[in-house]
């Protein structure tokens, strides 16, 4: 009897993951042409105690070639304690001239809800003078045609919701080439979701929106109580709006890159974070994908252990551990190649071994215990 049911659930998964494969080859690449500039954007970026990374973010922004009258920069200060604020007006004066200022200003925080992130993106948008909002985060770096992929996109299509893509730089460790297969499988499967017209993920570090929409769905309301999840329960409302006119802009152009965490234990509070909204979650295929995932990753272990005591066949284990790593192979490699990081699957067969005690171990604390992020500490 349990290995029947650790059979339906490995072809369960192997029927899932297949379809998201499926699915990210549906999603057609987007070339950006030399098209006239149109779009009006206000770019939205919350932070806290970012004066580490400020320096590089502040970079890509003086690099982005779209025309500089055509988009505004809403730097977001949650509280900081450090040198981030002294950095962004240091760099802001420094761009003013006697004819004209930098299109980068700083607000505060207005603190409404238990959400920190969801009161800042609010807070900017309530004084943006653009009808498009895109959202990032301040520890990221842009590309240069980043907001010009956006509006070729938008002159193109009919849309209000557009999901693009995130990856890692900096990956000189195998802690980090862990978490990059990891947020690349997600890439993946965000993708893959959108190519089988079930779209269930996204990342806030790279969104864009209108502010119709946002003010439409009344923005967060219903999620204030949640401190994490500003992308994906905006995201189900506006699927819930109109599925059609959700999009993934699938662009390398609009690819922006982040630095994956440098400790373990950085590391376990960031998933916990993420793990910690998904109870939350209104769309019926992400419940689906999420317990499928739990229980194939469950399954792998608990195989490991009746393998080792010999109530099951140690090969079976094999079969079950092979069969996971390879539909999760055929995601994963079509992921890294549109990335263009193929050289870090090298790391895939450790990385696929440690994953289902490491996500396992994520859940279980989730679960049981609250979580600390930018020294605060917040409640599931």
């Amino acid at each position: 009897m349990i290995l029947l049911v650790f059979v339906t659930i490995i072809i369960s998964y192997l029927v899932l993951i297949g379809s998201l494969a499926f699915g990210f080859e549906k999603v057609k690449s987007f070339t950006l042409e030399d098209v006239e500039a149109k779009t009006g954007f206000s770019v939205i970026i919350p932070f806290r105690n970012e004066a580490e990374n400020l320096p590089e973010l502040l970079a890509s922004i003086e690099t982005l070639q779209y025309p500089k009258h055509l988009f505004e920069i809403i730097l977001v200060d949650d509280a900081s304690e450090d040198a981030s604020v002294a950095i962004i007006k240091d760099y802001i004066s420094t761009k003013k001239t006697a004819s004209a200022s930098s299109n980068i200003r700083i607000i505060k925080n207005i603190r409404n809800s238990l959400s920190p992130k969801k009161d800042a993106i609010t807070s900017a948008i309530q004084v943006a003078n653009h009808n498009w909002i895109v959202t990032t985060d301040a520890d990221c770096v842009l590309p240069k045609f980043w907001l010009d992929s956006f509006d070729a996109f938008i002159q193109k299509t009919e849309t209000h919701f557009i999901v693009a893509p995130v990856t890692y730089s900096k990956v000189n460790s195998f802690l980090k080439r862990f978490q990059l297969l990891d947020i690349l499988s997600l890439q993946g499967a965000t993708i893959g979701g959108f190519g089988i017209q079930k779209p269930f993920l996204c990342n806030g570090a790279n969104l864009a929106y209108k502010k119709d929409l946002f003010n439409t769905v009344k923005g967060f309301k219903g999620n204030t109580n949640i401190a994490s999840g500003d992308d994906i329960f905006l995201l189900e409302k506006a699927l819930k709006q109109d599925a059609k006119k959700v999009h993934y802009l699938k662009c390398q152009h609009t690819i922006v890159t982040t630095e994956a965490e440098k400790t373990i234990s950085n590391l376990i509070a960031q998933r916990v974070r993420w793990a910690s909204k998904s109870t939350n979650y209104k769309n019926s295929f992400a419940k689906v994908v999420g317990l499928l995932v739990l229980l194939t990753n469950a399954s792998i272990i608990c195989a490991l252990i009746l393998s080792i005591t010999g109530i099951i066949n140690f090969n079976f284990f094999i079969y079950l551990f092979l069969i996971k790593c390879s539909i999760d192979f055929l995601l994963v490699f079509k992921t890294v190649r549109f990335y263009k990081q193929e050289a870090f699957l090298s790391s895939f067969l450790f990385s696929c071994i440690l994953y289902p005690f490491f996500s396992i171990y994520v859940v279980f604390v989730s679960v049981f215990t609250n979580y600390k992020w930018k020294g605060r500490a917040f409640k599931k």
